[in-house]
């Protein structure tokens, strides 16, 4: 069944769109990212430009969240002080991401920029996820050889600190509010909820345990990426309404699965399948920049 998009001015399969959506869903119960990482490109795929898949994505992105967060919610591993930390960096972020954005598509250059970023950002987060996740695959099968965390690092020395009761954790502020602020800049310029940066981040950075942080990350997600579509469609007018129902129906659906697969699979394993779709969707985004043209054009002079 094909609809037309009147935002991005394309015909699409409402069935491929359903299925964009519950898939984007099920990694955000799963892996507590938003799925923004995956939803866009899949759109470039499809034909959506650029400008359009970001805006409306954001959309997408706030009803897997909070579809998961439910069921989180439940088990009671969200820590709220934590996300309201981050959402205050968050929301500053992406109001100057979007500030960017629309600078940069004044110029001409946002879909360049988009495909880059994604480029950069998931070659880098998801080799350093691969890498981390082998080693604690390899420590949890010989205990002997697993190597103590630090309990103390930089982070813990800097002022202004706060008690996140839920997360065990006596840090300052800072480092959390630049995290927030960084993923609010990438929401708004790439079109994601930033969980898979702020994930690993929260992990490795805070130290936060990874039991809290999906949770978190999702609190987080859900506002950043509601504010980032309500600038992106007062100001750029890019967030096509049909394209956005048809995502947002497939994403509550599949993040009741994703959900339910996560609780059942270790914290290594998620974090090792993570990694690989951030490589994979690198890998495709960076094929489709090298290579040639599907159609050359040419100038010809016209007739007299």
């Amino acid at each position: 069944m094909q609809v037309y998009l009147p935002i991005a001015e394309v015909s699409v399969n409402a069935f491929l769109l359903l299925g964009i959506g519950g898939l984007v869903g099920v990694l955000s119960g799963m892996f507590g990212v938003g799925g923004g990482f995956l939803i866009t490109p899949m759109l470039f795929f499809i034909g959506i430009p650029p400008a359009v898949a970001v805006a409306t994505s954001t959309n997408q992105v706030v009803a897997s969240s909070f579809s998961a967060l439910l069921a989180h919610l439940k088990r009671r591993t969200v820590d709220m002080v934590m996300g309201t930390v981050l959402l205050i960096g968050g929301l500053i972020g992406s109001a100057l991401g979007v500030l960017l954005f629309n600078y940069l598509r004044s110029l001409g250059q946002v879909d360049l920029l988009v495909q880059l970023c994604y480029v950069l950002f998931l070659g880098v987060i998801g080799a350093l996820m691969f890498i981390e996740s082998l080693n604690a695959i390899r420590r949890a099968k010989n205990p002997a050889a697993r190597v103590v965390r630090r309990k103390h690092n930089w982070v813990h020395n800097l002022p202004i600190k706060m008690k996140f009761r839920v997360s065990g954790l006596y840090i300052s502020v800072i480092p959390p509010l630049m995290v927030g602020t960084f993923v609010g800049i990438l929401a708004a310029i790439m079109g994601v909820g930033g969980g898979f940066i702020m994930v690993p981040a929260m992990i490795y950075l805070l130290g936060m345990p990874t039991k809290v942080v999906i949770g978190t990350s999702l609190f987080q997600i859900i506002f950043v990426a509601g504010f980032t579509t309500v600038l992106h469609a007062t100001t750029n007018h890019t967030v096509d309404v049909v394209l956005a129902l048809l995502l947002l129906i497939g994403g509550v659906v599949g993040a009741q699965f994703g959900t339910r697969l996560g609780v059942r699979m270790k914290a290594e394993q998620l974090r090792i399948l993570l990694a690989s779709l951030v490589l994979g969707v690198c890998t495709k985004l960076a094929i489709d920049l090298l290579i040639k043209p599907t159609e050359l054009y040419s100038l010809t002079m016209g007739l007299q």
